[in-house]
């Protein structure tokens, strides 16, 4: 590890950025950032073997009285006997194809790919010289990472990587409390270390703090990751707020943007709750977005389904019509969608995040330049939906009326999107609404034509004091519709 922490020191001293927030200012969000509007999350991993309660299996087997305890307890047996680790040899990942996956998204209109290179767990996705636990030397012994980057490679595709690994801090510390697998001593590299007691999580000073020698090999980690598949994009999850991560965190900005300059190429990090000083790295919202749109750019991660972010047998799916409103929204307000799928152990996607991803996909096809490079309008939306704002939102379908319409620019044209136009063969824009004052209307140009996308016929429109008044065929579908605008 001290090679690696020597090279991270060497590249950020001899490079255009320090590991100061001051120099991290510096960074600007790249100009095909603001293009790229939406991605693919991947959760995979042991997890996805025992396929129970969510991503947190391997935390909650090990909490006394929880319902992963007793389902672990009644299907695989004392933890002492069988934990956490010895699912490893069960994930064989046979049926994993990079390349199907890829062509799947690429189908579903995404444009960026993030696997989950490391979660919570501590078990590595990829080729690492930090541990052996990881799936190129166990399970599948795979190079998963790497196998999905080059497919995204070749596909067109901008990939990612996202590291959940400080979290591992005290994901096991559970296990110490009673008679399983996760026993002392414990030293740098296993899987289970350091399993420390679990701290108040949303306290950002709680202790115990993360050890120097727990924050180093995380900080190592990443760096291997960046030199190893040099993603575009880095995501991190929450919990490197926490006070003590902060200033590994600038270590790593400064080494990865330096890195990226080396390569000729322009980064993104993605992060949560403040974690980065504002301007040095991009924001995310986990499961959320924001009420209005905002002058900065940001994304939303969530998932196909509201209970997990992994394969389980128990997945409470959303639909795509309700995944696309998120979309459209999202991107209306200078956001992007990162939504994640949960594929079986044995490497195949699961029919339903399939036909989610396909429904998606078709709906993209005709629609895409309304989303694809979009830029906002003057104004976001307009109706009477009100969007909650902030992460954890997402937990219930929104109730969309006809009279909720979102917008974006692209080229010429203004795309004024209908969230929900079912049953309906008529709307009324009020946000092109004539007034004899230019400062309370939102729009004072002329209206050239109006189409819908995806629609033969051309709709009829008028253009009054309460606003563009367009009638075209009943609509039947669910998903949301375009209607595309050509101002002069």
């Amino acid at each position: 590890m001290q090679r690696f922490l020597t090279e991270i020191d060497k590249v950020i001293e001899n490079g255009k950025y320090k590991d100061t927030w001051d120099s991290l200012q510096q960074y600007h969000v790249p100009e095909w950032y603001e293009k790229i509007k939406f991605g693919i999350f991947i959760h995979w991993g042991i997890y996805s073997v025992p396929a129970y309660g969510n991503e947190w299996y391997p935390r909650n087997m090990y909490i006394q009285g929880s319902k992963e305890y007793e389902h672990h307890i009644k299907t695989y047996g004392e933890h002492k006997n069988f934990g956490y680790k010895d699912f490893i040899p069960m994930f064989k990942a046979e049926k994993f194809d990079a390349g199907e996956w890829i062509k799947l998204f690429k189908e579903a209109g995404a444009q960026y790919i993030i696997p989950v290179a490391e979660h919570h767990d501590g078990f590595q996705m990829y080729d690492s010289a930090l541990s052996e636990w990881n799936a190129n030397n166990m399970g599948p012994k795979r190079d998963v990472l790497g196998e999905l980057t080059t497919e995204c490679q070749k596909a067109g595709l901008t990939s990612g990587a996202s590291s959940h690994r400080i979290e591992h801090w005290f994901f096991m510390g559970h296990g110490k409390k009673f008679d399983s697998d996760i026993k002392e001593p414990l030293k740098c590299g296993d899987l289970y270390w350091p399993a420390m007691p679990e701290p108040e999580l949303h306290n950002i000073s709680s202790e115990p703090y993360p050890s120097k020698e727990f924050l180093e090999d995380w900080l190592c980690r990443c760096c291997e990751i960046v030199d190893k598949y040099r993603p575009r994009i880095i995501y991190f999850d929450w919990w490197i707020q926490h006070n003590a991560v902060k200033p590994y965190l600038r270590k790593f900005a400064a080494y990865y943007y330096n890195r990226a300059e080396e390569w000729g190429e322009d980064v993104v990090i993605n992060y949560k709750h403040d974690a980065f000083v504002f301007g040095t790295a991009v924001p995310d919202i986990e499961r959320g977005q924001f009420s209005d749109a905002k002058p900065y750019l940001w994304q939303s991660d969530t998932a196909v389904a509201r209970n997990s972010w992994c394969y389980t047998e128990e997945n409470d799916y959303k639909t795509a019509e309700e995944i696309l409103c998120d979309l459209v929204d999202i991107v209306s307000k200078n956001g992007r969608l990162l939504l994640n799928i949960g594929p079986k152990a044995d490497g195949t996607i699961p029919d339903k995040d399939r036909q989610i991803l396909l429904a998606i996909g078709q709906w993209m096809k005709l629609n895409g330049e309304a989303i694809y490079g979009a830029k906002l309008w003057r104004k976001s939306a307009e109706g009477s939906t009100q969007i909650q704002e902030g992460q954890f939102t997402d937990s219930a379908a929104k109730e969309f009326t006809s009279q909720d319409i979102r917008f974006t620019v692209n080229g010429g044209y203004i795309y004024a999107v209908c969230l929900n136009m079912k049953g309906k063969n008529s709307v009324c824009i009020k946000s092109f609404a004539f007034s004899d004052d230019a400062s309370t209307t939102d729009f004072c140009g002329a209206i050239k034509a109006v189409e819908v996308i995806g629609y033969d016929k051309t709709p009829t429109w008028t253009q009054d004091r309460e606003g563009l008044k367009i009638n075209t065929i009943t609509i039947e579908t669910s998903m949301p519709v375009v209607f595309k605008i050509l101002t002069d």
